[in-house]
């Protein structure tokens, strides 16, 4: 009898579900965009996230009419001036070329420079996220085109162009 009962405890225990793992608030995942790809999750962040408007010649000053986006991300000679100077939206497909894809989330993750770069953001994304806009940069048709303007340091007028 006792061994019948060994026998069925042990049947039962077999069709147990596995133990399901529980997250912890310090264990979960960081957020990301969930998309049909990796590249469509980086085209989305970059749509979402006002990468265009410093980033893409004449994006922000179109009224409306959006350039094709085989112009996204060359960068502008647009000029943004404040109390740092005159920066300049850089030319975000010469920086993928230039760098790896762990190169650019460590970029991403680091980095800094003049306003009105929204680095504390940026550097919040998760790696997900960077390196989804890095592939989906890589994957953006058209020419990669030139460096944008170097910065001007305060006081100096921007050239008309």
């Amino acid at each position: 009898m006792f061994a019948t009962f060994v026998a069925v405890c042990a049947l039962n225990s077999g069709c147990q579900p596995a133990p399901q793992k529980v997250e912890t608030a310090n264990q979960v995942a960081a957020p990301r965009i969930l998309a049909s790809s990796d590249i469509e999750a980086g085209r989305y962040r970059v749509a979402t996230s006002g990468c265009n408007d410093c980033h893409t010649p004449m994006y922000a000053r179109t009224n409306g009419a959006q350039p094709p986006e085989s112009e996204w991300l060359r960068g502008s000679s647009e000029p943004h001036t404040g109390p740092w100077g005159t920066s300049y939206g850089k030319n975000l497909r010469l920086t993928v070329a230039e760098n790896t894809e762990d190169e650019w989330v460590e970029l991403l993750s680091t980095g800094s420079s003049l306003p009105p770069m929204p680095w504390p953001s940026v550097r919040n994304m998760s790696d997900y996220d960077k390196r989804a806009i890095y592939r989906y940069i890589r994957s953006l048709p058209g020419v990669i085109g030139e460096p944008s303007p170097a910065p001007l340091p305060p006081g100096v007028t921007p050239p008309r162009g």
